[in-house]
């Protein structure tokens, strides 16, 4: 008996930090306490009055059925009122669609559009699941640069020129993962411009718009971006809640009522009072937020102390949960680099090649852990770096 797993699954690689994470873990196990900056995971709690909706809704008996693949009608309406609170987005209920985490949109979303063989335009660097999920469902990704000496924005006269036939879907995530540059109207507008001139759907990813960022927004703020757009959100980063796997996806109603096809036949809601708290974090004063992005600019201050260390270029408008920084040329690839500071330092940062070639000279470090662990890896850092000239 021979089984072979199938093609598309043979041609993608385990998520690099299912891998590289379980190395952190072996390595944690023989005691040597890696210090890890890589990963962008809140190590804050949400809030208050979140935790309490929680604790106190999951004691009461009416709430442990299968809920509504749509969300609870709770649920939605806070997402549409977040909107237009933080964005000035107007959605109606049926324009909001819960997900299990954003990421799950990602797949929901390329299920729903996406016929074996249509092409996706993937951003270089970018968020490494825009690819694999095209190739899970055998679409022919396309790679659209993103580079430093353009702000990591397209080049949309690069984009023009190229071959769009059968150009189905197009990702785009501003503020941008991994390089922290932020998003702008116009360039929103550009955006919807080039998705209705070419019938191309754009899907922004925008889990980032509330940290280290005055002036968060939405793609859907453009005028007849519901058309043509689908933007997907998520409370994990901003609110504190990656465990809890809470995010959305907004649009025009068909949109949504087409990916909730693909979503209804693979889950089953979620728990209610997840839900319910999910509602009250939606409702964290802006004092909650400002809190929040204080300890990130304290943390920023020694990510960036990090990368003067490693003699590493960045940009000190970046938004968002990371530092991006580029590495000089005398220095080795990101990822040689890395594996460096994880056995010589005991310190686990982000290559910038796992999110594209356009990343292979630049690392990433995450605002994700106290100031005390972010000084002892620039202490752990600087020692190792000592000992080489020794």
């Amino acid at each position: 008996m021979h089984i072979e797993p199938a093609e598309h699954i043979k041609s993608i690689q385990e998520y690099y930090f299912s891998v590289k994470l379980a190395e952190v873990a072996r390595m944690n196990a023989e005691g040597k306490d890696v210090i890890s900056l890589a990963v962008g995971a809140p190590d804050r709690m949400p809030s208050q009055e979140t935790i309490d909706t929680l604790c106190e809704t999951a004691r009461r008996p009416d709430v442990h059925a299968y809920q509504p693949y749509t969300g609870i009608p709770e649920l939605r309406r806070a997402y549409a009122d977040w909107y237009h609170k933080i964005y000035g987005v107007s959605l109606a209920p049926d324009e909001v669609l819960p997900l299990i985490g954003s990421k799950e949109g990602i797949l929901h979303i390329s299920m729903t559009f996406l016929n074996y063989g249509d092409a996706v335009l993937v951003p270089n660097p970018g968020y490494p699941t825009y690819t694999s999920v095209s190739e899970l469902l055998r679409a022919r990704v396309i790679q659209y640069d993103l580079k430093e000496d353009e702000n990591w924005q397209p080049d949309f006269e690069a984009l023009e020129k190229m071959d769009l036939r059968g150009v189905k879907l197009m990702w785009v995530n501003y503020p941008n993962m991994p390089t922290g540059a932020n998003a702008s109207i116009s360039l929103f507008e550009k955006l919807v411009a080039f998705g209705k001139k070419h019938n191309i759907l754009i899907c922004h990813d925008n889990p980032y718009s509330f940290i280290l960022n005055d002036t968060p927004l939405s793609i859907l703020s453009v005028p007849g971006a519901k058309d043509i757009c689908i933007e997907l959100n998520s409370l994990s980063k901003s609110h504190n809640m990656s465990g809890w796997r809470m995010g959305m996806l907004a649009s025009n109603a068909q949109f949504v009522k087409w990916v909730l096809k693909a979503k209804s036949n693979i889950d089953s809601g979620q728990f209610k009072p997840m839900q319910l708290a999910t509602v009250a974090a939606l409702s964290n004063s802006a004092a909650w937020h400002a809190d929040m992005n204080r300890i990130y600019a304290e943390r920023r201050i020694w990510a960036e102390k990090i990368m003067d260390l490693l003699h590493a270029a960045y940009d000190r408008s970046q938004v968002g949960l990371f530092v991006w920084g580029k590495l000089p040329d005398e220095q080795p690839g990101s990822e040689a680099l890395v594996d460096e500071l994880l056995h010589g330092a005991r310190v686990f940062i982000t290559p910038g090649s796992i999110f594209g070639s356009n990343g292979a000279r630049y690392i990433r470090i995450s605002l994700g852990s106290s100031v005390e662990k972010m000084q002892e890896a620039h202490k752990r850092i600087e020692e190792h770096i000592q000992s080489k000239f020794e």
